[in-house]
């Protein structure tokens, strides 16, 4: 029988607390959860305060939070927690999921994540969040020759993304489905980094940030999150496409990537989806 796995959480937001009920209330099978870290003051108790079997220590001092008995970090805050925690979680010998993965977009991050990944024996999985397919993408990597993501959302699942502070579209005047950006992965977790994580998904499967094209679609009457994935390549031509109910009290969010954090979760004992070692 496994040993069971220490889990530590990053962020007490929908996903973190999601996950963290999950786990309470052994929808993870072999995990325990032993500690929560939020930056914002009192987050990380009143999430502790929900949970009705376990009693982890609740942090909103990262130092404290990284010395506790976890071996298993789920980060589930921000791109911005990837890149200030992730390398500390991993030098301490941990293993950390990442759930904005949009963070990996940056090479020089990447590399350094892999790096210490490798010399410190730990692993760092990734979820396959909020789309399907996956496993064909990284079938076919070898003969892809172009990845599409459309991602269609309301406005207000949109909302609050870094690409309208430019002022060329604003949501409040989308009266009907309106594409609102196309371009590189790269690029789109930068502009929408709360809203297609599953882009950087896509890319670290296929064909890479640069070359994995991004379109974002407004539509006031969009009801659900829908992701459409083509893929072109030597094998021939797949499309994938699914529609995803917001998760409850966060319409930026996917249920699905919840169902995906806690099936990641479950099966970390296995191989997973990860980078590293």
């Amino acid at each position: 029988m496994p040993l069971e796995r220490k889990v530590g959480i990053i962020g007490c937001g929908t996903i973190g607390g999601q996950l963290a009920m999950a786990i309470d209330g052994g929808s993870v099978g072999n995990a325990s959860l032993v500690s929560l870290f939020d930056a914002v003051p009192g987050s990380a108790e009143g999430l502790k305060k929900k949970l009705l079997r376990s009693k982890p220590s609740s942090h909103a001092d990262f130092e404290r939070f990284v010395g506790t008995g976890c071996d298993i970090v789920v980060e589930a805050a921000s791109q911005e927690a990837v890149r200030r925690f992730a390398a500390k979680i991993l030098e301490s010998g941990k293993d950390i999921m990442v759930m904005s993965v949009g963070a990996l977009a940056d090479p020089e991050l990447l590399a350094g994540l892999k790096e210490s990944a490798a010399e410190n024996g730990s692993r760092i999985y990734v979820p396959t969040g909020a789309i399907a397919g996956i496993d064909a993408i990284r079938a076919a990597k070898g003969l892809l020759e172009s990845v599409m993501l459309t991602t269609t959302k309301s406005p207000k699942a949109l909302a609050g993304a870094p690409f309208f502070e430019t002022g060329k579209v604003k949501l409040e005047e989308v009266k009907e489905r309106t594409q609102v950006y196309e371009g590189p992965a790269a690029e789109a977790v930068r502009l929408f980094p709360a809203n297609v994580n599953v882009a950087a998904v896509l890319s670290l499967a296929g064909i890479g940030f640069e070359k994995t094209r991004v379109r974002i679609v407004a539509d006031p009457a969009a009801t659900t999150n829908q992701h459409e994935i083509t893929a072109k390549g030597g094998f021939g031509e797949f499309r994938f496409t699914v529609s995803n109910v917001p998760s409850p009290g966060n319409p930026k969010t996917s249920y699905l990537a919840v169902l995906s954090a806690i099936e990641c979760l479950r099966s970390v004992c296995d191989d997973g989806m990860r980078i590293g070692s």
